[in-house]
């Protein structure tokens, strides 16, 4: 039975256990994770540069999948390189204040990766539907102004998280059966009743999930009835394409986030190493592939790439002079 001492408040630091029952794998885990965790930098990295240095690309399409890149990127960092150190050096220690913050950044940046899913829908939609007003209902402004609104939420959603835990009794015992702080595992930390802090986690989900995945699938049903009219082959052809590399990017983002919340909640019969496995590859596996998607999906961005991969100083020629008579 685990103490609670109530008088104690809140411990000086979390120890984070890695993958249960799997310590002695660590070495072997991190080599397939440091390695997703490369090719995460790379890609998104490659993506904000080339975007940033190519002004033809300087549109909302492309400034959306510039927001998606910076979502992968800040989720990803938030955890993974803890997780190396665990793995390489056994640093499984983090601070109480470390855990609260790393609890914020994930819940608030999966969040506001949601909005940015649901306003890609959106743009596809107005691209299919209302291409000729395409210029007029989304500005690179009004695209600015989508990310602003977007972060807003998210920031206001997730800070009450971190809050309720802040002043509450928790367990003698400050072992995390994971390698991250996601808000269920702390939550289950704490001594004393949780039910608003569980209450408010799952509501927080229904809103902002609920509505964007609601949103995404009005917009999806407003494209498939345009191109269910369309005549043409080709036009036809052309809007599927348009929109499958939006779906295989919300399919790869959306299932391991569903998973992991609802094996948090509901799976105690999964073992507790397949959950922690399964819920870091949620912020492994969509940022490395979104970036593949996007480069072989999306043919006017992979010219662009191309073009900086294979990019070739002119010949110089030489002339020369006349000898002297």
């Amino acid at each position: 039975m685990t103490i609670c001492n109530a008088s104690q408040g809140h411990p000086s630091f979390f120890i984070l256990q890695g993958i249960p029952g799997m310590e002695d794998k660590h070495r072997w885990i991190s080599i397939p994770f440091s390695s997703m965790y490369f090719l995460t930098i790379l890609g998104n990295c490659t993506i904000l540069f080339t975007i940033s240095t190519e002004r033809s690309l300087h549109k909302p399409m492309f400034l959306l999948l510039c927001m998606l890149a910076l979502t992968d990127l800040g989720m990803s960092t938030t955890t993974i390189p803890k997780v190396l150190c665990i793995f390489w050096f056994g640093l499984s220690k983090i601070s109480y204040e470390g855990c609260l913050v790393q609890l914020f950044f994930i819940h608030s940046i999966s969040a506001l990766q949601s909005a940015i899913l649901s306003s890609m829908a959106f743009d596809r939609y107005v691209a299919i539907c209302e291409p000729l007003r395409y210029a007029t209902i989304l500005s690179n402004s009004r695209i600015g102004l989508i990310g602003l609104v977007s972060l807003v939420r998210a920031i206001l959603f997730i800070m009450p998280m971190p809050i309720l835990l802040q002043k509450m009794p928790f367990h003698a015992n400050r072992v995390i059966p994971t390698t991250y702080c996601e808000h269920m595992a702390v939550v289950k930390m704490v001594c004393v009743d949780t039910t608003v802090n569980r209450i408010y986690g799952l509501v927080v989900a229904l809103l902002v999930v609920g509505l964007d995945i609601s949103a995404i699938a009005s917009s999806y049903v407003l494209i498939i009835r345009a191109v269910l009219r369309l005549s043409s082959k080709e036009a036809h052809h052309k809007a599927v394409n348009t929109c499958t590399t939006h779906i295989c990017v919300m399919l790869i983002s959306y299932t391991p986030s569903l998973f992991s919340f609802l094996t948090h909640r509901f799976g105690r019969g999964i073992p507790p190493h397949i959950h922690t496995i399964l819920g870091n590859l949620y912020f492994l596996v969509p940022p490395m592939l979104n970036p593949i998607i996007y480069g072989v999906k999306t043919k006017e961005f992979q010219e662009k790439v191309t073009k900086h991969i294979c990019w070739r100083k002119e010949p110089i020629t030489i002339t020369q002079g006349r000898n002297p008579d």
